[in-house]
């Protein structure tokens, strides 16, 4: 794989993004406090909000919000390509927020969380989703309602995800992943995996396309790959530790043969599910851990850091492989 293009107009480090599931639409949010909108079909961005006082668009950019006192810190696309939630970065208002990116309102505030929201994560079937925060509570809402619709104690920084289907959502911490049904998650988790002894911070889990894998990072480098019917702890790469403040971040590709990673020296590297074993990596002169998102149904991924970089293959090694067949 190779950088196609890159975008290299960010004043802060993107601090993370998202691809809507049907359409070809990619989101940032960035420390430069603003969310910006891509076309991943033409390589362009539309829309930069710049979230700060004074703030001045793009050439492409079509409005812009005035408003420093909330910047922006997780964002995710709603079911609706033309609407995303996002989170704060102020250290005051931990409120998550639904924002229209067609005439630029607030659609919806959701207030709850008294700390900084570590894991926000969408529920594919439904207009759900589930935010995990560092005042150790994970609350579950409704897009349409302000209130949320269920609160999970927790003891240390949670990760969560919901599965393809949407009928079971995750939550990892303190070394375990819980397994919760979405319809009766006040019962507890119907199963609970370990990943081998590492209790340092979860960062992020996610689940494989076809929902048959997981993956959970953890601050001190480590990216544990389990089968997610049998618990089953598959694979564990480790890549350089990262700091209290950053995130490690990972990611299968659609057909979940391979996983990509950051690393908190700021690198990329490529392991294969099956072997186990290292298949790439790309250094880099970044000093933390890159944002990163494999293109759903596309072979491409995405990193963000200072720039955000679109990976395509190589054809030159693809045309070199081709000739040795």
């Amino acid at each position: 794989m190779e950088v196609g293009m890159a975008f290299r107009d960010y004043s802060g480090r993107i601090s993370s993004m998202d691809f809507h599931r049907t359409s070809s639409y990619l989101v940032t949010a960035s420390d430069d406090e603003s969310i910006r909108l891509y076309d991943v079909a033409s390589g362009t961005y539309w829309l930069t909000y710049l979230l700060q006082k004074g703030g001045k668009g793009s050439e492409r950019s079509l409005k812009t919000i005035n408003s420093k006192k909330y910047g922006v810190d997780l964002v995710c696309f709603s079911s609706d390509p033309s609407t995303v939630i996002y989170s704060s970065k102020n250290g005051w208002d931990e409120s998550l927020r639904l924002l229209s990116l067609h005439d630029n309102k607030y659609l919806r505030y959701f207030k709850g969380h008294h700390d900084r929201v570590v894991s926000l994560s969408l529920c594919s079937r439904k207009e759900c989703f589930i935010s995990g925060s560092l005042d150790r509570t994970v609350l579950l809402w409704d897009q349409r309602a302000e209130k949320c619709q269920g609160l999970l104690r927790v003891h240390g920084r949670p990760a969560t995800a919901y599965d393809d289907q949407g009928l079971v959502f995750t939550i990892a911490f303190g070394g375990f992943i819980r397994l919760f049904d979405a319809r009766k998650y006040d019962k507890g988790p119907f199963e609970i995996f370990s990943v081998g002894g590492d209790v340092s911070d979860a960062n992020v889990v996610k689940f494989s396309n076809d929902g048959r894998l997981m993956l959970l990072t953890s601050m001190d480098g480590h990216i544990h790959v389990l089968d997610s019917f049998r618990g089953t702890l598959l694979s564990t790469y480790n890549v350089k530790p990262v700091s209290s403040n950053s995130t490690l971040e990972a990611s299968f590709t659609p057909e979940g043969m391979f996983v990509i990673s950051g690393s908190g020296d700021g690198s990329v590297y490529a392991w294969s599910v099956r072997s186990g074993k290292e298949v790439a990596s790309w250094m880099s002169t970044e000093t933390e851990p890159p944002v990163i998102k494999w293109a759903p149904g596309n072979l491409m991924f995405v990193t963000g850091s200072s720039e955000l970089s679109f990976w395509i293959p190589d054809l030159s090694k693809l045309g070199a492989y081709a000739g040795r067949k």
